[in-house]
């Protein structure tokens, strides 16, 4: 399985691409080309360019949750499409996989959309649609957690905003967050958008969904900004004892949460440009 960060806050090093507030993580398995978020405003198109990856030829357009900051690249990908499909070109009609929330229209802080503003029927003219909050396999290797049981006290419910159902209003605890996990040889790749439902039980899903209690990475965004104490404490205890070989926390994940899960496990820079193979 091969993995390359597509957009991120932060590049690589002497990496000349472009960041933003943002994800995007581009995976493949074997034939499979998979797509996991597609960050803000559409730098993955040119960061793609650049490291030789064709967004045409993806098969599987994962979101991690409806977040602007993870689905308004999406335009920019139906703009690619769209002009592949007049000038003749080559592409794969990708599948769309997501929560069934992540296409509602939320708001937070007086802001009248923070989530996709693009609709489940919009999404249907460029592709197949598939809304699940249930685990499903993508690949023989590759498994979209679904929505994942907050397990664990120490993980605060996200609040503060809110949801717009065919129901009414009501408060965005972003039950739509999920994550990807990969099999590999030596235990599990998983994948993050921003972690809402907890780093620690998105984890614990991946372990119990995919039989597997090795952790061989984890990265993307852990959602640790200005985290409580109690809340460290309970996520270095918790990687103490399951002992993840690696860690690429990125995006949402401020210094002080890197410097302390360096304490507990192997912590390495993550950023636009960084490509890693496992298995």
């Amino acid at each position: 399985m091969r993995l390359t960060v597509l957009v991120d806050n932060a590049t690589l090093t002497d990496r000349y691409f472009l960041a933003e507030p943002g994800l995007s993580i581009y995976l493949e398995d074997e034939e499979t080309r998979i797509l996991f978020d597609t960050g803000y405003s559409g730098v993955l198109i040119p960061n793609a360019r650049k490291m030789g990856i064709d967004l045409l030829r993806v098969d599987e357009i994962v979101l991690s949750h409806g977040h602007l900051d993870h689905t308004w690249g999406l335009d920019a990908l139906i703009r690619l499409h769209t002009e592949a499909i007049i000038e003749g070109r080559e592409r794969v009609e990708p599948t769309f996989i997501a929560h069934p929330d992540a296409f509602l229209t939320r708001s937070r802080d007086g802001v009248g959309e923070i989530g996709c503003h693009l609709s489940v029927e919009e999404l249907f003219r460029h592709g197949k649609v598939l809304l699940t909050a249930a685990p499903l396999r993508l690949t023989e290797n590759v498994v979209f957690l679904g929505e994942i049981e907050r397990r664990f006290e120490f993980e605060p419910v996200p609040s503060g905003g809110y949801i717009y159902t065919p129901d009414g209003i009501r408060d965005d605890t972003v039950a739509d967050d999920t994550a990807l996990a990969c099999r590999t040889p030596d235990g599990l790749v998983i994948v993050t958008g921003c972690s809402h439902a907890g780093i620690c039980s998105i984890v614990e899903q991946a372990r119990e969904v995919c039989g597997d209690d090795r952790i061989v990475d984890v990265i993307g965004g852990f959602h640790l900004l200005d985290a409580p104490p109690e809340q460290m404490r309970g996520i270095l205890d918790y990687f103490a004892e399951v002992r993840p070989a690696a860690l690429h926390p990125c995006h949402c994940t401020d210094l002080a949460a890197k410097v302390a899960l360096a304490k507990v496990a192997n912590v390495r820079e993550t950023g636009v440009g960084l490509h890693l193979e496992y298995g």
